[in-house]
């Protein structure tokens, strides 16, 4: 049973940004300047399994290095949009590119530059720790703070509500 207030059975993809969802909002620099990320192993097992059984994934995130590129594209993920300056720009081309209706998308995002994008989805998520402003718009709140877990949560309960969690594809990467 899911504790999200949303028919998932309308959703067909998921859109993450990175810093503060898919990876803690407390971030170690490289003595380069470089953002060094945390990642979620959960997190990544279900994206790969979500992209097997069909479902479209896309991050959208305002940093850019190549650790974050990589590592999306490992996990099957096709649409990468990094340096995201106003990320209902680059949400406009996913729609347009795979045809989309804003009820079948759920969105998590955690801090302002969320916001314009998290209000044209359907189903909006914050991480537990997301700004006050993303929390007052989203449909759902998880439990879990950016980086411990939101997409296996949210990935997981749609899969469920629609019969897609189990089966061969789960059984490996």
């Amino acid at each position: 049973m899911s504790s999200i207030n949303y028919d998932l059975t309308k959703i067909k993809a998921f859109i993450f940004d990175v810093d503060g969802v898919l990876s803690s909002n407390i971030v170690p620099m490289a003595e380069s300047g470089e953002p060094m990320r945390t990642v979620n192993i959960k997190d990544g097992y279900a994206l790969q399994l979500a992209i097997k059984r069909g479902y479209i994934v896309a991050i959208i995130t305002g940093a850019y290095t190549e650790a974050v590129r990589i590592r999306f594209e490992r996990l099957g993920v096709k649409h990468i949009y990094m340096k995201s300056a106003i990320k209902a720009i680059d949400y406009a081309d996913f729609i347009q590119k795979t045809d989309l209706k804003a009820e079948e998308v759920l969105y998590a995002g955690d801090d302002i530059p969320d916001y314009e994008v998290m209000r044209l989805v359907g189903l909006p998520v914050a991480p537990a720790d997301a700004a006050p402003e993303i929390k007052a718009i989203s449909g759902y709140i998880s439990q879990k703070k950016g980086g411990e877990g939101v997409a296996r949560e949210v990935i997981e309960q749609t899969m469920k509500a629609q019969g897609n969690w189990m089966g061969e594809e789960a059984f490996g990467w």
